[in-house]
């Protein structure tokens, strides 16, 4: 069900000061943005690694629960799932409870995320992520 990494997410207060400090340490700038309230950018987006994995840098004003949320590790890992509806819906069957309800990304890009706790305390991230499928079908397994 898992098919997998899609993207990583941290959460700062300053995404600008995040960026230009990923940028420095990656060696290269990202490759997309979503506008935040303000004019600022809400979101960073590098791709990054052999596959192409995505490290997003998200304002912490719009981490799940709030920029105030305790309780909650520094970073959600998504996995990409074919269904997300259907994956939700089992890991809640299972146990899980909600973290983030399922939300579109990216103003109709096809980036779809939602997170769940799982029994244990762990959020678990899934999401439908076009950039994961388009690089799978480059490797003729898609």
């Amino acid at each position: 069900m898992l098919r997998g990494f899609a993207t990583i997410s941290f959460w700062a207060d300053d995404v600008e000061a995040a960026k230009d400090w990923y940028a420095g340490f990656l060696g290269v700038q990202p490759y997309f943005s979503v506008p935040g309230p303000g004019g600022g950018a809400a979101y960073y987006e590098f791709r990054i690694g052999d596959y192409e994995h995505e490290l997003g840098l998200i304002d912490a004003r719009f981490r799940p629960g709030g920029a105030d949320a305790a309780g909650t590790g520094g970073a959600i890992m998504y996995w990409h799932v074919d269904d997300l509806e259907a994956t939700v819906a089992r890991l809640l069957s299972l146990g899980a409870t909600e973290h983030e309800k399922i939300t579109e990304r990216g103003e109709g890009t096809g980036f779809v995320t939602a997170s769940v706790v799982d029994p244990f305390g762990n959020i678990l991230g899934v999401m439908s992520n076009p950039h994961y499928v388009e690089t799978l079908a480059t490797t003729g397994r898609g």
